[in-house]
């Protein structure tokens, strides 16, 4: 058996505006000044809490930042797909990975509902497991995620490839001790991720090469 492993945000879908607009409207709900798209941005890759820990002004304390939390998952959960869509070419990435045998999962540091709501919408059986931040699964880099899709799987970790858009993905696929491909179209520069990873792809095409490549498929 063969997998891939995808993070979610910045590299399957593009989020950024539907994770934009629910910040600003959390922020402004408890009277925060709102934050940009750039700002966004950049605070995007280690979970929704941290997101909301790097938008407001201030130190908060965990009360604070949970009563924020639950506001975000709430409005975001309605509003998680008026903006979000697939990269181009992403989906016959995933087309050609299923007809060759090799089984797809998702490890992201999104909440777990949404992480299941987002690949049910966008891929639906395409994605066989797809695991976001939960109690029993904490944020990447921690690896229990990649380690839980690749027992569910029955795959060696010789034969499996995580493919992300961050350097929590690159040390992720580090901690679980498995290979990995950045794309550089997500939420982190190319010049940063040439630093970190000798497998760099511009395209959906070049990921998709790479992968053969990598797993011969």
């Amino acid at each position: 058996m063969k997998c891939v492993i995808f993070d979610l945000d910045g590299t399957l879908l593009y989020t950024l505006e539907d994770l934009y607009n629910a910040t600003n409207y959390t922020l402004g709900h408890f009277g925060y000044r709102e934050r940009s798209l750039d700002e966004v941005r950049s605070f995007v890759g280690n979970g929704v809490r941290k997101l909301i820990e790097r938008s407001v002004d201030c130190s908060l304390c965990d009360v604070e930042i949970d009563k924020m939390l639950g506001v975000f998952r709430q409005y975001y959960s309605k509003n998680a797909a008026k903006c979000t869509r697939p990269y181009e070419g992403i989906l016959d990435v995933l087309e050609y990975l299923r007809k060759n045998n090799v089984k797809i999962g998702v490890n992201s540091n999104k909440y777990d509902s949404a992480v299941k709501q987002l690949c049910d919408k966008y891929f639906g059986s395409l994605v066989s497991l797809a695991l976001g931040e939960s109690l029993g699964c904490p944020r990447k880099p921690d690896p229990t995620g990649v380690n839980k899709i690749l027992a569910e799987f029955g795959c060696s970790r010789e034969n499996a490839l995580y493919a992300g858009d961050s350097l929590v993905d690159i040390q992720t696929a580090k901690n679980a001790g498995i290979k990995c491909i950045s794309v550089s179209w997500g939420y982190c520069g190319r010049d940063v991720l040439e630093l970190n990873n000798k497998y760099i792809a511009d395209s959906a095409d070049e990921l998709l090469s790479l992968i053969k490549k990598i797993l011969s498929v």
